[in-house]
């Protein structure tokens, strides 16, 4: 699926929320931020357009705990953004450039050569373009006062991100890493006898000299049979217990036992061993800045809303609109 189709679905899904569930509401005001109100109606849109986004992202027991977490905070997180989007008119923010570069690219990534065809893709679709626009254009707003307002400022020197290597070498150390290629002989419709005399024949093949990739392609009942035994490479943690233990004790070409697994057996061939390593301080320099930088970013982030909510008239109404609007 194009970017553009998955983008539209994700948009159908939200734009049929209200008609989804089919339940008028009374209106009210919710709550008062500076000269704009929050009502019943923006809440129950959003309640519903969170509770199906979620939905179709989470699955089983993961669903109900994330929405709990979202639900609980979904009346703070309508107030933040219209703060933000206040504070962008105040400091006379404007993301036209941004908005149409990023337009841009959507028509590059999906073979459109005008503004035009986008939009006949999103009528196709059902989406209103417009409305779209307006949306992505107030997110961009509100990304680019917190950039303004926190992200500008963060300064990190070399020394920070030096001691932060040093001090957590755990998070940069690449674990031992196992090239193996396999032969598995499968338990199914096999009795014991039959098992074992066809390890067996294989075990001599093997030790008649003949190369364990032309015996894996030829007598090998799994996956890797068709790419002569190679199953890839495995960091340590990856591959069964069994596997490892195995493994470990080996040196490049050596051959494991039989190993059982629930379906059958497997043989090994150990064809590299990458010893575990501390990655060099160049190799994960931007990493770690990126990591500083988006941590202090996050703290910054909520420091300045909890400012800018004190700074601002917020009267809340109702406290609860779910009790209002029916919903769970």
């Amino acid at each position: 699926m194009s970017n553009l189709k998955r983008m539209l679905a994700a948009i159908l899904v939200m734009g049929g929320i209200c008609l989804l569930f089919g339940q008028e509401v009374v209106e009210a005001i919710v709550a008062v931020v500076n000269d704009e109100i929050i009502t019943l109606s923006d809440y129950k849109r959003q309640h519903d357009m969170l509770y199906q986004q979620l939905r179709a992202q989470s699955q089983g027991e993961d669903f109900e705990p994330q929405f709990e977490a979202f639900k609980k905070r979904l009346l703070d997180d309508m107030i933040v953004g219209i703060l933000l989007l206040q504070r962008a008119k105040e400091m006379d923010i404007d993301v036209t450039e941004q908005l149409n570069m990023y337009i841009d690219s959507i028509k590059e990534e999906n073979g459109f050569e005008s503004e035009g065809q986008l939009r006949a893709a999103f009528q196709q679709q059902g989406v209103n373009f417009e409305r779209w626009r307006q949306e992505t254009r107030d997110r961009l707003l509100r990304d680019s006062v917190i950039y303004t307002e926190v992200g500008r400022g963060i300064v990190i020197d070399d020394g920070e991100i030096f001691t932060y290597y040093r001090q957590n070498p755990e998070e940069f150390t690449q674990p031992p890493e196992f090239r193996i290629k396999g032969i598995f002989v499968s338990a199914e419709g096999r009795g014991e006898d039959e098992a074992r005399e066809r390890r067996t024949e294989i075990v001599a093949k093997l030790d008649m000299g003949e190369d364990f990739s032309a015996v894996a392609a030829g007598y090998s009942e799994g996956p890797e049979k068709d790419n002569q035994g190679d199953m890839g490479s495995y960091k340590e943690g990856e591959l069964l217990g069994d596997f490892e233990k195995e493994l470990k004790k080996m040196e490049a070409g050596q051959i494991t036992p039989w190993i059982r697994i629930e379906t059958g057996w497997y043989l090994l061939r150990l064809e590299e061993k990458t010893e575990s390593r501390l990655l060099e301080f160049d190799e994960v320099r931007d990493e770690i800045q990126e990591k500083i930088y988006v941590e202090r970013s996050e703290a910054g982030r909520q420091e300045y809303l909890e400012e800018l909510k004190e700074k601002s008239f917020i009267k809340i109404l109702i406290p609860d609109p779910l009790k209002h609007i029916g919903r769970p």
